[in-house]
């Protein structure tokens, strides 16, 4: 364990710093792999969980404008997948 300690405290980022990069970098590639799926259900279920991690990111940096971004698509994701489970979605022709 010791080896580990001094591993980290030689890390020019502090941990939580690191954590939060990783997040937003999962993130990213989970959105993107959410474009691709075909599945609606699955789809707004990767764009909550990626917009999560985006979300997560954006309030630790403190950008208003991408917090803000990444909360209407969750919520957007949330609205659309609880009207999918419950039946109420509709396509349009």
């Amino acid at each position: 364990m010791p080896a580990l300690t001094n591993l980290l405290s030689t890390l020019p980022w502090p941990l939580l710093d690191i954590i939060m990069n990783v997040v937003a970098g999962l993130g990213a590639i989970i959105l993107t792999y959410g474009v691709f799926l075909e599945a609606e259900r699955r789809q707004d279920a990767v764009f909550i969980i990626a917009s999560a991690c985006l979300l997560a990111y954006a309030v630790w940096i403190g950008n208003k404008i991408f917090s803000l971004a990444m909360a209407g698509l969750m919520i957007g994701s949330i609205i659309e997948l609880v009207e999918i489970l419950t039946g109420k979605h509709k396509h349009t022709t």
